[in-house]
């Protein structure tokens, strides 16, 4: 997919499934997989888990071909953001905004996601290149806030992460959420610990049968 493809096919599916482990190796890759098998085709593994970039080339290799699509997150600099996209990183996010892994991330031709929350740091990261912008954390204001900000920024795609779970993402998507961003509600630490890949899939499941009833 080339970069405009790639935006869609995340808005079409609407949820991506934030990987972050205390502890890399194969077990990270079968988390991918559990995740993709569960109906949550967009992952993100954050590069605050070790050995990120291993897991991002191993299943990006092993997904070819896939319904599926494989980024990475907490990037915090263009050198990283390179490596990343090099590894098979088909998106980018960062926490924050940072204009020099837009730069990088346009210069390979992928879609960037970068963090802000105020309507100021929102417009920025929109107005700096910023393909979709992620609100976070979004479990401050909730769906509320969301709304609000859509208000005078209709056109900025925003993504929700941090607070979304099983409860809230139907409301965040009814905010004005283009996408959302998931992580220890979706992605357990206990059952990545555990290696209870079936209990992750479960999870994603839910999340995926929330989002087709919300969107009809």
């Amino acid at each position: 997919m080339n970069k405009y493809e790639t935006i869609q096919y995340l808005l079409d599916k609407c949820i991506v499934a934030v990987v972050r482990a205390d502890t890399g190796g194969d077990a990270l890759v079968n988390v991918v997989h559990a995740v993709a098998e569960g109906g949550v085709h967009c992952i993100e593994v954050t590069m605050t888990t070790p050995g990120a970039l291993d897991c991002i080339k191993t299943a990006s290799e092993q997904l070819a071909g896939a319904d599926a699509l494989l980024g990475v997150g907490t990037v915090l600099d263009a050198e990283t953001c390179r490596m990343a996209i090099l590894a098979g990183a088909e998106f980018v996010v960062s926490p924050n905004l940072s204009v020099p892994v837009i730069q990088m991330a346009r210069r390979y031709g992928k879609p960037v996601i970068c963090g802000a929350y105020t309507p100021t740091e929102i417009l920025a990261a929109w107005d700096n290149g910023s393909d979709l912008v992620k609100v976070f954390p979004a479990s401050v204001g909730g769906p509320d806030y969301l709304k609000a900000i859509k208000g005078p920024l209709p056109q900025i795609p925003l993504v929700p992460t941090g607070g979304v779970n099983l409860d809230t993402a139907a409301d965040f998507l009814k905010a004005g959420a283009s996408a959302l961003a998931v992580g220890g509600n979706l992605v357990d630490k206990k059952l990545m610990a555990a290696r209870d890949f079936a209990g992750i899939t479960k999870n994603a499941r839910a999340f995926a049968e929330v989002i087709r009833a919300a969107r009809g």
